[in-house]
């Protein structure tokens, strides 16, 4: 009833074209925004006039295509409590890095997802890492686990009654894996992405004990060159670093 009632057509043609430029990265021309938003060549004309004025869009030097610019990615970081996360966490994350050979990255939860807000590549040869930015599932993640089964009260059950999620689409035994991550402390399982990895995440908590976001290493053995002073890291050795640099984080 309130969407219908306090409505912003104009509002909603700009977030419709954001929205839609945000999962086209080489960019749209005019007449296809036209097309797929189903509205009038001049109404969008001059919704676009207005985004590449105030640069959240950025025109072609032919002037017929239109992309994102990194305004809205700028804005978002420098949201004061992402922000101060992501300051606190970085040099944790390149120490970790560093030592264990492996790439870690920073997750937190928005909106029913998980998603990527920071991470340190491994100073190995090979790596496997996530890029800022990258949205993941709650459900089929460790980093989505374990963001939900530190979550207090009924926060998660919330969530995952809700869409995109809704009760019937929740595995049987998620009740049990929430209580084994909690009991450990940790969440340390084969990807269910790749073959290969192990998912190791651990939480990262406020003054007040609620999970704000997690660590997660996606750990890949590493055979180290003959000759090679540099001993590697097993899962244990990671967790162990892991849970180090998140309770240095988490610290107030």
């Amino acid at each position: 009833m309130t969407e219908q009632r306090y409505r912003a057509p104009a509002l909603d043609k700009g977030l419709d074209i954001l929205e839609l430029l945000a999962v086209c990265p080489r960019g749209l021309t005019r007449s296809e925004i036209v097309k797929e938003l189903g509205k009038s060549p001049s109404e969008i004309y001059r919704m676009l006039e207005r985004l590449v004025a105030r640069n959240y869009v950025s025109r072609s030097f032919e002037g017929d295509r239109y992309a994102l610019t990194m305004k809205l990615f700028h804005l978002a970081a420098s949201y004061p409590p992402l922000h101060r996360l992501v300051m606190n966490a970085q040099p944790l994350m390149d120490e970790f890095a560093k030592t264990s050979r492996q790439s870690v990255h920073l997750v937190i939860e928005d909106m029913a997802q998980a998603h990527v807000v920071a991470h340190a590549s491994s100073p190995a040869v090979w790596e496997f890492r996530l890029r800022v930015g990258a949205v993941l599932d709650l459900l089929h993640t460790g980093s989505g686990l374990t963001l939900l089964a530190f979550m207090q009260g009924e926060c998660a059950a919330q969530l995952l009654a809700a869409p995109p999620y809704g009760l019937k689409n929740i595995p049987p035994d998620i009740t049990r894996d929430f209580a084994e991550i909690r009991e450990k402390g940790y969440h340390a399982r084969a990807s269910k992405q790749l073959v290969g990895v192990t998912d190791i995440s651990v939480p990262i908590h406020s003054s007040n004990d609620e999970v704000v976001a997690v660590l997660t290493c996606p750990f890949l053995p590493h055979i180290a060159p003959p000759g090679d002073p540099d001993e590697t890291i097993d899962v244990a050795g990671v967790v162990d670093l892991l849970r180090k640099a998140a309770a240095q984080i988490s610290k107030p």
